[in-house]
């Protein structure tokens, strides 16, 4: 029997747990238990602290549904997704191929197909606009028929997760492009959000006094056999939240303006915005998406959990 101090009860537990037959789980298990008890030394979290800790997270994961994912949401707001996605791109982003972005917590997949010239609109109403384009590999050459998911908030700054009911899908769709890798369809303009404040990850957020804003933006995932999936957003250069993303998934390389002056626009009389998007090849097969369907990540029929699971006996 060992008498265990501040710093011996780290290597106990690495010891202890030095029979995982996971070579990656044990990897990653041994630093994340150095990494939390060097936290708990530093900051030398007290009793009380580490309860509220507890409860913060059991929190979030009460608040996750099929639609709503509060864990994503946490992820974002403390830089970890931004973080994760950065670190993806370094190992499957070709030099030329356009950066990416956060998949956020309301991407959802089979949203309703759309023709090229299309509109994401369903049930919303506003004053369109036109995004087109040309998908391509990193040699510049097209990349026929990729298919491209898009999706956004309405007029209201709402995605249609928070403004419908659930079996209502609006300012979203699915398209393909053509043969030469060309597209072009209609939306509204998007109008910049402030993300879910009413759970718990909201609450931390206004504890720090952060505004919480996401500024107006469109996201976008591309997918083409034998390359790796495209997720990034367009955001718009002049919403005041541009240079203050609350997750941080701005890039230079993906603020755009639209303009009337595009003489190559496909529709003419609209503002419209021309945006070619890169695709790198896949090489790793490592896929290219940080983030998922909420509907995705909570076991099929089970909406939170009884709280006596959540918290030990006594």
């Amino acid at each position: 029997m060992q008498d265990l101090n501040v710093n011996d009860v780290t290597d106990a537990v690495i010891e202890q747990m030095a029979t995982t037959p996971d070579p990656r789980l044990k990897e990653i298990m041994e630093a994340a238990v150095r990494h939390l008890h060097a936290f708990a030394r530093e900051v030398n979290l007290t009793p009380d602290e580490w309860l509220k800790g507890i409860a913060f997270m059991t929190a979030v994961g009460q608040a996750c549904t099929p639609y709503r994912q509060e864990f994503i949401l946490l992820s974002d707001v403390i830089g970890l997704s931004r973080l994760v996605n950065v670190m993806h791109d370094a190992g499957g982003r070709e030099a030329a191929g356009t950066e990416t972005s956060l998949l956020g917590p309301f991407f959802r997949e089979s949203a309703p197909k759309i023709p090229l010239g299309g509109t994401l609109a369903n049930v919303s109403k506003g004053s369109e606009i036109v995004i087109y384009g040309q998908v391509t590999d990193s040699d510049g050459k097209p990349v026929p028929h990729a298919v491209m998911d898009v999706w956004q908030t309405n007029e209201d700054g709402h995605y249609d997760l928070q403004a419908y009911d659930p079996t209502t899908m609006d300012m979203r769709g699915q398209l393909q492009c053509d043969e030469n890798g060309r597209f072009h369809f209609r939306t509204f303009r998007p109008l910049g959000y402030s993300i879910p404040m009413d759970g718990p990850v909201g609450d931390l957020v206004k504890r720090q006094a952060r505004h919480g804003f996401r500024p107006a933006h469109i996201h976008t995932l591309i997918a083409a056999p034998g390359y790796r999936e495209l997720v990034t957003a367009l955001y718009f250069a002049d919403d005041k939240h541009v240079d203050s993303d609350t997750v941080f998934g701005v890039s230079k390389s993906l603020v755009i303006m639209p303009s009337l002056d595009l003489p190559d626009a496909p529709i003419k009389g609209l503002p419209s915005i021309r945006y070619d998007f890169t695709m790198s090849k896949d090489l790793d097969g490592a896929g290219g998406r940080v983030g998922s369907d909420p509907s995705k990540l909570v076991p099929a029929g089970r909406v939170g959990s009884d709280p006596s699971k959540l918290m030990p006996a006594g």
